[in-house]
Protein backbone atom coordinates (compact mmCIF):
# COMPACT_ATOMS: atom_id res chain seq x y z
CA UNK A 1 0.00 0.00 0.00
CA UNK A 2 3.01 2.44 0.19
CA UNK A 3 6.64 1.61 -0.52
CA UNK A 4 7.86 -1.65 0.70
CA UNK A 5 11.21 -1.22 -0.05
CA UNK A 6 12.61 1.86 2.46
CA UNK A 7 10.81 0.05 5.46
CA UNK A 8 11.81 -3.67 5.03
CA UNK A 9 15.47 -3.00 7.24
CA UNK A 10 13.57 -1.06 9.85
CA UNK A 11 10.93 -3.93 10.40
CA UNK A 12 13.35 -6.59 10.69
CA UNK A 13 15.27 -4.86 13.13
CA UNK A 14 12.44 -3.18 15.29
CA UNK A 15 9.63 -5.33 14.12
CA UNK A 16 7.55 -3.50 16.29
CA UNK A 17 3.05 -3.24 15.76
CA UNK A 18 4.01 0.42 14.60
CA UNK A 19 6.06 -0.47 11.65
CA UNK A 20 3.93 -3.29 10.58
CA UNK A 21 0.85 -1.00 10.60
CA UNK A 22 2.63 0.96 8.08
CA UNK A 23 2.06 -2.02 4.94
CA UNK A 24 -1.54 -1.77 5.73
CA UNK A 25 -2.74 1.44 7.66
CA UNK A 26 -5.83 1.47 9.67
CA UNK A 27 -7.81 4.67 9.46
CA UNK A 28 -7.59 6.90 12.04
CA UNK A 29 -11.26 6.64 13.51
CA UNK A 30 -10.94 2.99 13.69
CA UNK A 31 -7.54 2.25 15.32
CA UNK A 32 -8.90 1.95 19.07
CA UNK A 33 -11.95 -0.61 17.55
CA UNK A 34 -8.98 -2.60 15.88
CA UNK A 35 -7.02 -5.00 17.74
CA UNK A 36 -3.03 -5.30 16.99
CA UNK A 37 -1.28 -7.92 15.17
CA UNK A 38 0.31 -10.74 17.39
CA UNK A 39 2.72 -11.29 14.20
CA UNK A 40 5.43 -9.47 14.08
CA UNK A 41 8.69 -10.16 10.76
CA UNK A 42 11.59 -11.59 12.85
CA UNK A 43 15.09 -11.83 11.80
CA UNK A 44 16.01 -15.16 11.20
CA UNK A 45 12.93 -17.04 11.49
CA UNK A 46 10.92 -14.89 8.75
CA UNK A 47 11.57 -15.97 5.13
CA UNK A 48 12.91 -11.98 4.11
CA UNK A 49 13.34 -10.47 0.75
CA UNK A 50 17.28 -10.75 0.62
CA UNK A 51 16.48 -14.82 2.12
CA UNK A 52 13.96 -15.23 -0.86
CA UNK A 53 15.71 -13.48 -3.67
CA UNK A 54 18.55 -15.62 -2.66
CA UNK A 55 16.48 -18.76 -3.05
CA UNK A 56 16.39 -18.67 -6.73
CA UNK A 57 18.91 -20.13 -9.36
CA UNK A 58 20.38 -17.76 -11.94
CA UNK A 59 17.66 -18.06 -14.52
CA UNK A 60 15.09 -18.25 -12.03
CA UNK A 61 14.08 -21.41 -10.42
CA UNK A 62 13.04 -21.58 -7.26
CA UNK A 63 14.15 -23.87 -4.28
CA UNK A 64 10.75 -24.28 -2.86
CA UNK A 65 11.83 -26.68 0.18
CA UNK A 66 14.07 -23.62 1.39
CA UNK A 67 11.44 -21.30 1.01
CA UNK A 68 8.70 -23.40 2.79
CA UNK A 69 10.87 -24.35 5.18
CA UNK A 70 11.39 -20.44 6.09
CA UNK A 71 7.60 -19.97 5.79
CA UNK A 72 6.73 -22.92 8.38
CA UNK A 73 9.40 -20.88 10.60
CA UNK A 74 8.30 -17.54 10.62
CA UNK A 75 5.77 -16.23 7.73
CA UNK A 76 6.91 -14.24 4.89
CA UNK A 77 8.09 -10.24 4.98
CA UNK A 78 4.89 -8.24 4.13
CA UNK A 79 7.40 -6.56 1.63
CA UNK A 80 7.37 -9.99 -0.47
CA UNK A 81 3.88 -11.38 0.90
CA UNK A 82 2.49 -10.53 -3.07
CA UNK A 83 4.78 -12.76 -5.07
CA UNK A 84 5.45 -15.12 -2.70
CA UNK A 85 1.59 -16.15 -2.67
CA UNK A 86 1.47 -16.10 -6.12
CA UNK A 87 4.28 -19.70 -6.00
CA UNK A 88 2.40 -20.83 -2.17
CA UNK A 89 -1.02 -20.81 -4.04
CA UNK A 90 0.51 -22.22 -7.72
CA UNK A 91 0.17 -19.54 -10.01
CA UNK A 92 3.67 -20.49 -11.04
CA UNK A 93 6.12 -23.80 -11.13
CA UNK A 94 8.92 -23.39 -8.75
CA UNK A 95 11.12 -25.40 -11.59
CA UNK A 96 9.97 -22.89 -14.57
CA UNK A 97 12.67 -20.55 -15.29
CA UNK A 98 12.05 -16.46 -15.09
CA UNK A 99 11.44 -16.16 -18.54
CA UNK A 100 8.83 -19.05 -18.81
CA UNK A 101 7.21 -17.41 -15.87
CA UNK A 102 7.07 -13.86 -17.67
CA UNK A 103 5.71 -15.48 -20.54
CA UNK A 104 2.81 -16.94 -18.66
CA UNK A 105 2.40 -13.98 -17.10
CA UNK A 106 1.76 -11.96 -20.14
CA UNK A 107 -0.15 -14.40 -21.75
CA UNK A 108 -2.53 -14.80 -18.78
CA UNK A 109 -2.67 -10.85 -18.85
CA UNK A 110 -4.11 -11.38 -21.86
CA UNK A 111 -6.45 -13.66 -21.53
CA UNK A 112 -7.85 -11.53 -18.45
CA UNK A 113 -7.55 -8.41 -20.40
CA UNK A 114 -10.07 -10.74 -23.10
CA UNK A 115 -12.65 -11.66 -20.37
CA UNK A 116 -13.18 -8.18 -18.79
CA UNK A 117 -13.51 -6.28 -21.80
CA UNK A 118 -16.21 -8.90 -22.70
CA UNK A 119 -17.77 -8.23 -19.56
CA UNK A 120 -17.41 -4.33 -19.87
CA UNK A 121 -19.22 -4.36 -23.45
CA UNK A 122 -22.07 -6.04 -21.12
CA UNK A 123 -21.34 -3.63 -18.36
CA UNK A 124 -19.36 -0.82 -18.92
CA UNK A 125 -19.16 0.38 -15.31
CA UNK A 126 -16.65 -2.16 -15.40
CA UNK A 127 -12.69 -1.38 -15.76
CA UNK A 128 -13.89 2.71 -15.49
CA UNK A 129 -12.99 2.88 -11.55
CA UNK A 130 -16.16 3.05 -10.47
CA UNK A 131 -18.59 0.18 -9.35
CA UNK A 132 -22.26 -0.22 -8.44
CA UNK A 133 -24.55 -1.15 -5.42
CA UNK A 134 -28.04 -1.08 -6.48
CA UNK A 135 -29.71 -3.56 -8.39
CA UNK A 136 -29.15 -4.02 -12.38
CA UNK A 137 -32.35 -5.75 -13.23
CA UNK A 138 -35.47 -5.97 -11.48
CA UNK A 139 -38.11 -8.73 -9.86
CA UNK A 140 -39.31 -9.90 -13.45
CA UNK A 141 -35.66 -9.80 -15.22
CA UNK A 142 -36.08 -6.01 -16.86
CA UNK A 143 -33.26 -4.00 -17.08
CA UNK A 144 -33.61 -1.22 -14.54
CA UNK A 145 -31.22 1.34 -15.86
CA UNK A 146 -30.04 0.84 -19.83
CA UNK A 147 -27.43 3.23 -19.55
CA UNK A 148 -25.74 0.63 -17.00
CA UNK A 149 -26.55 -2.33 -19.19
CA UNK A 150 -25.52 -2.37 -23.02
CA UNK A 151 -26.81 -6.31 -23.39
CA UNK A 152 -29.22 -6.90 -25.63
CA UNK A 153 -30.10 -10.68 -25.26
CA UNK A 154 -30.74 -11.36 -21.54
CA UNK A 155 -29.74 -15.32 -21.65
CA UNK A 156 -29.95 -17.06 -18.11
CA UNK A 157 -26.21 -16.90 -17.58
CA UNK A 158 -26.02 -13.17 -18.47
CA UNK A 159 -29.20 -12.74 -16.25
CA UNK A 160 -28.19 -14.35 -13.01
CA UNK A 161 -24.61 -12.41 -13.60
CA UNK A 162 -26.50 -9.33 -13.69
CA UNK A 163 -28.51 -10.30 -10.95
CA UNK A 164 -25.04 -10.66 -9.04
CA UNK A 165 -22.92 -7.69 -9.55
CA UNK A 166 -25.33 -4.91 -7.32
CA UNK A 167 -24.79 -7.87 -4.62
CA UNK A 168 -20.57 -7.72 -4.90
CA UNK A 169 -20.96 -3.87 -4.66
CA UNK A 170 -22.52 -4.11 -1.59
CA UNK A 171 -20.27 -6.59 -0.26
CA UNK A 172 -17.65 -4.58 -1.56
CA UNK A 173 -18.24 -1.68 0.81
CA UNK A 174 -18.38 -3.70 3.52
CA UNK A 175 -14.75 -5.50 3.16
CA UNK A 176 -12.43 -4.32 5.12
CA UNK A 177 -13.92 -0.91 5.98
CA UNK A 178 -11.01 -0.15 8.95
CA UNK A 179 -8.47 -0.26 5.92
CA UNK A 180 -7.47 3.11 4.80
CA UNK A 181 -6.31 1.09 1.50
CA UNK A 182 -9.96 0.80 0.84
CA UNK A 183 -10.64 4.63 1.23
CA UNK A 184 -9.99 4.85 -2.72
CA UNK A 185 -12.98 4.43 -4.93
CA UNK A 186 -10.24 2.67 -7.27
CA UNK A 187 -9.23 -0.09 -4.91
CA UNK A 188 -13.16 -0.87 -3.64
CA UNK A 189 -13.26 -0.38 -8.01
CA UNK A 190 -10.48 -2.81 -9.10
CA UNK A 191 -11.85 -5.70 -5.84
CA UNK A 192 -15.70 -5.70 -7.63
CA UNK A 193 -14.06 -5.87 -11.03
CA UNK A 194 -11.93 -9.53 -10.22
CA UNK A 195 -14.81 -10.64 -8.23
CA UNK A 196 -17.36 -9.89 -10.96
CA UNK A 197 -14.77 -11.31 -13.59
CA UNK A 198 -14.74 -14.12 -11.51
CA UNK A 199 -18.60 -14.70 -11.25
CA UNK A 200 -19.01 -14.15 -14.99
CA UNK A 201 -16.74 -17.09 -15.50
CA UNK A 202 -18.08 -19.74 -13.02
CA UNK A 203 -21.11 -20.53 -14.37
CA UNK A 204 -21.47 -23.01 -11.46
CA UNK A 205 -20.79 -20.98 -8.73
CA UNK A 206 -20.84 -17.69 -9.61
CA UNK A 207 -20.54 -15.71 -6.48
CA UNK A 208 -20.55 -16.11 -3.06
CA UNK A 209 -20.60 -13.78 0.02
CA UNK A 210 -17.53 -14.40 1.74
CA UNK A 211 -15.65 -14.92 -1.59
CA UNK A 212 -15.04 -11.18 -0.90
CA UNK A 213 -13.09 -11.31 2.27
CA UNK A 214 -10.54 -14.13 0.65
CA UNK A 215 -10.16 -11.63 -2.40
CA UNK A 216 -9.55 -8.42 -0.63
CA UNK A 217 -5.90 -9.06 0.80
CA UNK A 218 -5.01 -10.46 -2.95
CA UNK A 219 -5.92 -7.27 -3.89
CA UNK A 220 -4.13 -5.40 -1.54
CA UNK A 221 -0.94 -7.47 -2.06
CA UNK A 222 -0.45 -7.50 -5.72
CA UNK A 223 -0.30 -4.12 -7.63
CA UNK A 224 -1.39 -5.28 -11.20
CA UNK A 225 -5.19 -6.61 -11.71
CA UNK A 226 -4.67 -9.31 -14.11
CA UNK A 227 -2.19 -11.33 -11.68
CA UNK A 228 -4.68 -10.50 -8.55
CA UNK A 229 -7.41 -12.30 -10.57
CA UNK A 230 -4.70 -15.22 -11.22
CA UNK A 231 -4.18 -15.37 -7.49
CA UNK A 232 -7.73 -15.18 -6.44
CA UNK A 233 -8.51 -18.54 -8.93
CA UNK A 234 -5.81 -20.44 -7.26
CA UNK A 235 -7.49 -19.73 -4.13
CA UNK A 236 -10.39 -20.23 -5.10
CA UNK A 237 -9.60 -23.97 -6.23
CA UNK A 238 -9.07 -24.99 -3.07
CA UNK A 239 -11.99 -23.68 -1.48
CA UNK A 240 -14.54 -23.40 -4.24
CA UNK A 241 -16.21 -26.01 -2.88
CA UNK A 242 -16.98 -24.55 0.13
CA UNK A 243 -19.06 -21.96 -1.71
CA UNK A 244 -21.50 -24.35 -3.14
CA UNK A 245 -24.83 -23.88 -2.08
CA UNK A 246 -28.37 -24.85 -2.73
CA UNK A 247 -31.64 -25.07 -0.99
CA UNK A 248 -30.69 -27.41 1.35
CA UNK A 249 -26.67 -27.45 2.17
CA UNK A 250 -23.62 -25.40 1.66
CA UNK A 251 -20.37 -27.24 0.91
CA UNK A 252 -18.50 -26.64 3.45
CA UNK A 253 -20.94 -29.45 5.42
CA UNK A 254 -18.42 -31.86 3.95
CA UNK A 255 -15.38 -30.38 6.29
CA UNK A 256 -17.57 -29.91 8.94
CA UNK A 257 -18.49 -33.82 8.78
CA UNK A 258 -14.68 -34.29 8.67
CA UNK A 259 -14.31 -32.06 11.65
CA UNK A 260 -16.79 -34.19 13.45
CA UNK A 261 -15.08 -37.29 12.98
CA UNK A 262 -11.64 -35.93 13.71
CA UNK A 263 -13.01 -34.59 17.11
CA UNK A 264 -14.88 -37.85 18.15
CA UNK A 265 -11.39 -40.08 16.80
CA UNK A 266 -9.26 -37.76 18.67
CA UNK A 267 -11.28 -36.38 21.67
CA UNK A 268 -14.48 -38.31 21.80
CA UNK A 269 -15.64 -36.62 25.54
CA UNK A 270 -15.56 -33.19 23.63
CA UNK A 271 -17.23 -34.69 20.65
CA UNK A 272 -19.96 -36.58 22.89
CA UNK A 273 -20.23 -33.15 25.05
CA UNK A 274 -21.28 -31.53 21.87
CA UNK A 275 -23.23 -33.65 20.67
CA UNK A 276 -25.76 -33.74 24.44
CA UNK A 277 -25.74 -29.76 23.38
CA UNK A 278 -27.14 -30.38 19.89
CA UNK A 279 -23.70 -29.31 18.11
CA UNK A 280 -22.48 -32.76 17.01
CA UNK A 281 -22.90 -30.93 13.18
CA UNK A 282 -20.38 -28.66 14.31
CA UNK A 283 -22.26 -25.20 12.95
CA UNK A 284 -20.92 -23.08 15.16
CA UNK A 285 -17.89 -23.51 13.05
CA UNK A 286 -18.92 -22.86 9.71
CA UNK A 287 -17.47 -19.36 9.60
CA UNK A 288 -14.28 -20.57 10.51
CA UNK A 289 -14.03 -22.77 7.60
CA UNK A 290 -15.76 -20.63 4.74
CA UNK A 291 -13.59 -17.42 5.24
CA UNK A 292 -10.08 -19.39 7.00
CA UNK A 293 -10.55 -17.22 10.23
CA UNK A 294 -11.31 -13.81 8.69
CA UNK A 295 -13.34 -13.06 11.68
CA UNK A 296 -11.03 -14.31 14.41
CA UNK A 297 -7.75 -12.96 13.31
CA UNK A 298 -6.79 -9.44 12.56
CA UNK A 299 -5.88 -8.25 8.85
CA UNK A 300 -2.35 -8.77 9.40
CA UNK A 301 -2.54 -12.08 11.76
CA UNK A 302 -4.80 -13.57 9.06
CA UNK A 303 -1.96 -13.06 6.18
CA UNK A 304 0.18 -14.61 8.45
CA UNK A 305 -1.85 -17.53 9.34
CA UNK A 306 -3.04 -18.35 5.66
CA UNK A 307 0.78 -18.44 4.26
CA UNK A 308 1.76 -20.48 7.31
CA UNK A 309 -1.29 -23.09 6.37
CA UNK A 310 -0.45 -22.94 2.39
CA UNK A 311 3.26 -23.17 3.25
CA UNK A 312 2.51 -26.75 4.94
CA UNK A 313 -0.27 -27.59 2.66
CA UNK A 314 2.11 -27.07 0.07
CA UNK A 315 2.17 -29.66 -2.64
CA UNK A 316 4.64 -29.36 -5.76
CA UNK A 317 2.28 -30.43 -8.28
CA UNK A 318 -0.19 -28.19 -8.05
CA UNK A 319 0.71 -26.01 -10.45
CA UNK A 320 0.96 -28.67 -12.94
CA UNK A 321 -2.15 -30.34 -11.61
CA UNK A 322 -4.34 -26.76 -11.83
CA UNK A 323 -2.88 -25.95 -15.34
CA UNK A 324 -3.63 -29.20 -16.50
CA UNK A 325 -6.27 -31.12 -14.68
CA UNK A 326 -6.35 -34.32 -15.92
CA UNK A 327 -2.85 -35.20 -15.84
CA UNK A 328 -3.13 -36.18 -12.05
CA UNK A 329 0.64 -35.86 -11.10
CA UNK A 330 1.09 -38.82 -9.05
CA UNK A 331 2.93 -37.77 -5.39
CA UNK A 332 6.00 -39.60 -5.26
CA UNK A 333 7.12 -43.03 -2.96
CA UNK A 334 7.55 -42.36 0.79
CA UNK A 335 10.96 -43.14 0.28
CA UNK A 336 11.90 -40.54 -1.76
CA UNK A 337 12.87 -37.73 0.68
CA UNK A 338 14.37 -35.82 -1.94
CA UNK A 339 11.41 -35.01 -3.20
CA UNK A 340 9.32 -35.00 0.11
CA UNK A 341 11.40 -32.17 1.36
CA UNK A 342 9.28 -29.70 -1.43
CA UNK A 343 6.09 -30.91 0.18
CA UNK A 344 5.06 -28.69 3.60
CA UNK A 345 4.93 -30.43 6.76
CA UNK A 346 1.14 -31.48 6.48
CA UNK A 347 1.08 -32.70 2.94
CA UNK A 348 3.89 -34.67 3.29
CA UNK A 349 2.16 -36.21 6.57
CA UNK A 350 -1.01 -37.03 4.02
CA UNK A 351 1.57 -38.42 1.21
CA UNK A 352 3.31 -40.24 3.99
CA UNK A 353 0.85 -42.20 5.08
CA UNK A 354 -1.31 -42.25 1.52
CA UNK A 355 -3.95 -39.89 3.36
CA UNK A 356 -5.98 -38.51 0.10
CA UNK A 357 -9.46 -37.30 2.05
CA UNK A 358 -9.98 -33.80 -0.23
CA UNK A 359 -12.55 -32.70 2.97
CA UNK A 360 -9.53 -32.97 5.54
CA UNK A 361 -7.65 -29.77 4.84
CA UNK A 362 -5.42 -28.20 7.59
CA UNK A 363 -8.39 -25.63 7.89
CA UNK A 364 -10.02 -28.39 9.86
CA UNK A 365 -7.37 -29.48 11.64
CA UNK A 366 -7.21 -25.89 12.72
CA UNK A 367 -10.83 -25.91 13.83
CA UNK A 368 -9.75 -28.91 15.82
CA UNK A 369 -6.86 -27.09 17.96
CA UNK A 370 -9.08 -24.26 18.79
CA UNK A 371 -11.63 -26.87 20.12
CA UNK A 372 -9.01 -28.42 21.77
CA UNK A 373 -7.72 -25.53 22.93
CA UNK A 374 -11.38 -24.28 24.35
CA UNK A 375 -12.03 -27.97 25.61
CA UNK A 376 -12.16 -27.20 29.54
CA UNK A 377 -14.26 -24.13 29.06
CA UNK A 378 -16.49 -26.41 26.54
CA UNK A 379 -17.06 -29.03 28.69
CA UNK A 380 -17.23 -27.11 32.14
CA UNK A 381 -19.26 -23.83 30.81
CA UNK A 382 -21.20 -24.63 27.77
CA UNK A 383 -24.70 -25.68 28.36
CA UNK A 384 -25.81 -25.04 24.88
CA UNK A 385 -24.58 -24.26 21.53
CA UNK A 386 -25.23 -20.85 22.64
CA UNK A 387 -21.90 -20.99 24.46
CA UNK A 388 -20.23 -22.59 22.38
CA UNK A 389 -20.56 -19.89 20.15
CA UNK A 390 -19.39 -17.39 23.04
CA UNK A 391 -16.81 -19.36 23.91
CA UNK A 392 -15.35 -19.56 20.58
CA UNK A 393 -15.83 -16.26 19.74
CA UNK A 394 -13.58 -14.95 22.90
CA UNK A 395 -10.59 -16.46 20.13
CA UNK A 396 -10.65 -13.43 18.07
CA UNK A 397 -7.47 -11.77 18.13
CA UNK A 398 -6.03 -13.56 20.85
CA UNK A 399 -5.31 -16.80 19.19
CA UNK A 400 -1.12 -17.35 18.11
CA UNK A 401 -1.70 -18.50 14.57
CA UNK A 402 1.88 -20.09 14.95
CA UNK A 403 0.72 -22.08 18.11
CA UNK A 404 -2.46 -23.04 16.29
CA UNK A 405 -1.00 -24.65 13.25
CA UNK A 406 1.59 -26.59 15.34
CA UNK A 407 -1.44 -27.89 17.58
CA UNK A 408 -3.44 -28.93 14.37
CA UNK A 409 -0.08 -30.60 13.25
CA UNK A 410 -0.46 -33.00 16.44
CA UNK A 411 -4.18 -33.20 16.16
CA UNK A 412 -3.16 -34.18 12.45
CA UNK A 413 -0.92 -36.99 13.40
CA UNK A 414 -2.58 -38.24 16.52
CA UNK A 415 -5.51 -38.71 14.38
CA UNK A 416 -4.16 -40.81 11.34
CA UNK A 417 -2.23 -42.68 14.01
CA UNK A 418 -6.11 -43.57 15.29
CA UNK A 419 -8.35 -43.61 12.54
CA UNK A 420 -7.65 -46.72 9.49
CA UNK A 421 -9.90 -44.22 7.40
CA UNK A 422 -11.80 -40.80 7.23
CA UNK A 423 -15.39 -41.57 7.22
CA UNK A 424 -17.61 -39.62 5.21
CA UNK A 425 -20.64 -37.96 6.08
CA UNK A 426 -23.47 -40.22 4.89
CA UNK A 427 -25.60 -38.80 1.61
CA UNK A 428 -28.69 -38.98 3.51
CA UNK A 429 -27.00 -36.16 5.77
CA UNK A 430 -26.37 -33.43 3.19
CA UNK A 431 -30.05 -34.10 2.55
CA UNK A 432 -31.25 -31.52 5.06
CA UNK A 433 -34.45 -28.77 4.68
CA UNK A 434 -33.72 -25.63 3.54
CA UNK A 435 -34.47 -24.74 7.19
CA UNK A 436 -30.97 -26.22 8.26
CA UNK A 437 -29.37 -24.42 5.34
CA UNK A 438 -30.86 -20.88 6.86
CA UNK A 439 -29.50 -21.58 9.82
CA UNK A 440 -25.57 -22.27 8.37
CA UNK A 441 -25.88 -19.31 7.10
CA UNK A 442 -26.92 -18.03 10.68
CA UNK A 443 -23.58 -19.44 12.12
CA UNK A 444 -21.98 -18.28 9.08
CA UNK A 445 -22.46 -14.33 9.10
CA UNK A 446 -24.27 -14.16 12.53
CA UNK A 447 -26.04 -10.47 13.34
CA UNK A 448 -25.16 -9.50 16.98
CA UNK A 449 -27.91 -10.08 19.06
CA UNK A 450 -29.13 -12.72 17.00
CA UNK A 451 -29.82 -16.18 18.61
CA UNK A 452 -29.04 -19.30 16.31
CA UNK A 453 -28.48 -21.98 18.86
CA UNK A 454 -32.14 -21.88 19.84
CA UNK A 455 -32.71 -23.16 16.10
CA UNK A 456 -30.59 -26.21 16.34
CA UNK A 457 -32.71 -28.09 17.65
CA UNK A 458 -35.49 -27.32 15.27
CA UNK A 459 -33.26 -28.75 12.08
CA UNK A 460 -32.70 -32.14 14.13
CA UNK A 461 -36.69 -32.94 13.71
Amino acid sequence: MIGCGGLFGVLMKSSGTTELNAFYPIRPECQADVPAPRFKPRAGKTLSQRRWLASFSADGHLDIAKVLRRIQRGGVHPSIKGEVWEFLLGCYDPNSSLEERNELKQRRRGQYDMWKAECQRMVPVIGSGKFITTPLIDDDGQIIDPSLVTVQTLDKKVLQWLQLLHQIGLDVVRTDRALVFYESEDNQAKLWDVLSVYAWLDNDIGYVQGMNDICSPIIILIENEADCYWCFDRAMRRMRENFRCSASSMGVQSQLATLSQIIKTVDPKLHHHLEDLDGGEYLFAFRMLMVLFRREFSFADTLYLWELMWGMEYNPNIFINYEDPDSKTKDPSPANDKVLKQYGKFERKNVKTGHTEEHSALAVFLVASVLEIKNRRILNEAKGVDDVVKILGDITSNLDAKKACTEALKIQKKYLSKASSILCLPWQCLEKSALKATIILLFCFQPRGVNVGSFSMQAKK
